[in-house]
């Protein structure tokens, strides 16, 4: 009992040294601009807050649904913005095995884990290396040995960076220090083309240039099987409005679509969205096998920026990543990551109206 009480002791202390280091790091905001386009970030989460872009007339907006105060991002269940890892999207039964070693994680989601458990890169304080306000941003973290229960050390940089007059890049990328390690980033902003607080997205044309998903169980697990999305709502081959099939799904849309590529690490674009209103359109490109299409179908009257009440539907996610679960599934693409390994993973959009 006394061995017990003693690792108990130790745990806690780490936590609160951990939680501590956290409290004196400082939280900041940062701005990036170029002519009439403007985003603002935050090193918490290494946050997505903001992005003011012209519609066909000129007309500035916010497109990105948020908070007004930090304190808000922190009690956030939404993921707005942030950067989500170790591990994006799900984890079957909060486990994987690695070389004959079982990693148990924090179940926070049904019993399985969800965007990295429940204190994942979402929910740090990252250190800012370097910012330009008319370039770039780039956040750092250093991952800890067993953070979140995943194996070895993780030191993880992701760098904003306007290029031209509406394009923005992301460009995530992480080293693992010392042991294997699964890895599978994402930027889980939520989109609103006709601006953050303009309504729900169901008209909203779509695009989404993947032919074949990664169908789930009931607790939105991967089965394992790659099915193709001919003859189903999720056919987003051609421009589609959200709303033509979604009630059709028991979900709604949140699914993994595989995208259609040649080469494994090519820049090929993965979706396009436009609201017919505003006349904004937005392409996202990026180097991920997949995309995770979210209608935010769990958002249920949380309170945003400028008084905003956002409900169901009120944003599109669009997340390139790896394939959900691809640690329990030995079929799909490897996101383990080795010692001396790099990855990375690249976004790029760009923003116009007409």
């Amino acid at each position: 009992m006394t061995k017990v009480f003693l690792l108990l002791s130790f745990l806690f202390e780490i936590l609160f040294l951990v939680q501590a280091l956290d409290n004196h790091r400082k939280i900041g905001f940062y701005e990036l601009e170029r002519a009439n386009f403007k985003l603002n970030l935050t090193n918490y989460g290494a946050t997505i807050v903001s992005v003011v872009t012209p519609d066909k007339h000129g007309k500035l907006a916010d497109i990105v649904l948020g908070y007004d105060s930090i304190d808000s991002y922190k009690n956030d269940t939404t993921y707005f913005g942030a950067v989500i890892g170790r591990v994006a999207n799900r984890i079957g039964g909060a486990k994987f095995t690695l070389y004959d070693k079982t990693y148990h994680l924090p179940a926070n989601d049904h019993g399985n884990t969800l965007h990295g458990g429940t204190r994942g890169l979402s929910d740090v304080i990252w250190t800012v290396e370097s910012h330009k306000k008319h370039s770039h941003v780039t956040f750092t973290y250093d991952s800890p040995e067993n953070e979140q229960g995943f194996p070895g050390k993780l030191k993880v940089k992701v760098t904003y960076k306007l290029v031209g007059a509406h394009k923005l890049i992301v460009k995530m990328i992480a080293k693992s220090v010392d042991k294997a390690t699964p890895v599978n980033l994402a930027q889980h902003t939520y989109w609103n083309l006709g601006g953050h607080n303009s309504g729900n997205i169901l008209s909203h044309n779509v695009q989404i240039f993947g032919s074949h998903i990664t169908p789930v169980d009931k607790l939105l697990i991967p089965t394992g099987e790659i099915r193709s999305v001919k003859g189903t709502p999720y056919d987003f081959l051609e421009p589609k409005k959200v709303v033509t099939h979604i009630r059709k799904l028991p979900d709604l849309y949140d699914m993994n679509y595989v995208l259609d590529k040649s080469f494994q690490n090519q820049l090929t674009k993965a979706a396009v969205v436009r609201d017919p209103v505003s006349g904004r359109k937005m392409e996202l490109w990026s180097n991920q096998l997949g995309v995770q299409f979210y209608t935010s179908g769990q958002l249920n009257g949380t309170k945003g920026k400028d008084g905003a009440i956002y409900r169901k539907f009120a944003g599109i996610a669009l997340e390139t990543q790896g394939f959900p679960d691809s640690v329990n599934h030995p079929y799909f693409p490897t996101q383990i990551v080795k010692p001396g390994e790099t990855y990375k993973h690249i976004m790029l959009y760009r923003f116009t109206a007409s």
